[in-house]
């Protein structure tokens, strides 16, 4: 029984620890090397942990939301023979024959599972697709392998939406008067209220925010003029002025 450890990647310099996103695979199934495991969250941006070996995982040795340190063990893939070989063994059984109706749907499946794998998105893009509601499918991928980037997402937002189907409509040729009814009065209830974590930057951000309001110095400055002389001297040649050169000479002059 052959296990090779999962491990967080190494972070920069600045940055101690990261948190874990969402795993992208349950224990015990197969997986593939340079497959994505995971995503982790730093200070400063997000990382894709990939399958170091061909296996299947057989544990989880943090889970979502987990705090994580450099070079720390997060997973475990058992590469051994009998369990990477059980998943094919278990796929090249025999079947009972389909009805002759459902074999083009069971040929497409492969084709539209290809499909689906290769459209993987980065994961900025993936994050900008689920808090825009964005369907994936309607996202034309431009990186690499088909890759959907965030600007492939910025680009599908930024298209207009199907006009709806236009409906056909009786006019009346004479308004009916309807009665006046109150327009309904807001509920002012209680609102509902939800706590969601920040993530990683948002919380570095709103840390530094409340650092620099604390530590940086709140200073006033007043200067003082004494413009008695300067009023004086505009007040003695303002008509002279004004002849020679045909405008009011400002205090702005001084």
């Amino acid at each position: 029984m052959a296990i090779v450890e999962v491990k967080v990647p190494q972070l920069s310099e600045s940055v101690a620890e990261a948190t874990l996103m969402q795993w992208k695979k349950k224990v015990g199934e197969s997986v593939t090397a340079d497959e994505i495991l995971i995503e982790i969250e730093t200070d400063k941006v997000v990382l894709e942990v990939p399958a170091p070996s061909s296996g299947v995982l057989s544990e989880l040795v943090a889970e979502d939301g987990a705090t994580v340190a450099a070079e720390q063990v997060i997973a475990r893939i058992d590469t051994s023979g009998g369990a990477v070989a059980a998943a094919p063994k278990a796929a090249d059984k025999p079947a009972a024959e389909p009805a002759k109706a459902a074999a083009p749907a069971a040929a497409s499946a492969p084709a539209q599972a290809a499909g689906d794998k290769s459209r993987v998105a980065m994961p900025a893009a993936e994050k900008m697709m689920a808090d825009n509601k964005v369907d994936p499918a309607s996202v034309t991928g431009t990186g690499k392998d088909g890759r959907i980037l965030k600007g492939d997402v910025a680009a599908a937002m930024a298209k207009p939406a199907p006009a709806a189907a236009p409906t056909s409509t009786v006019v009346p040729r004479a308004a009916t008067l309807l009665p006046q009814v109150s327009a309904a009065q807001p509920n002012l209830g209680e609102r509902p209220e939800q706590r969601v974590p920040m993530s990683r930057l948002r919380a570095r951000v709103a840390e530094r925010l409340l650092q620099s309001q604390s530590t940086a110095a709140i200073l006033t400055t007043f200067n003082e003029v004494n413009m008695a002389p300067v009023m004086e001297m505009r007040k003695r040649f303002q008509e002279k002025f004004e002849k020679e050169h045909g405008v009011k000479i400002g205090f702005m002059s001084f």
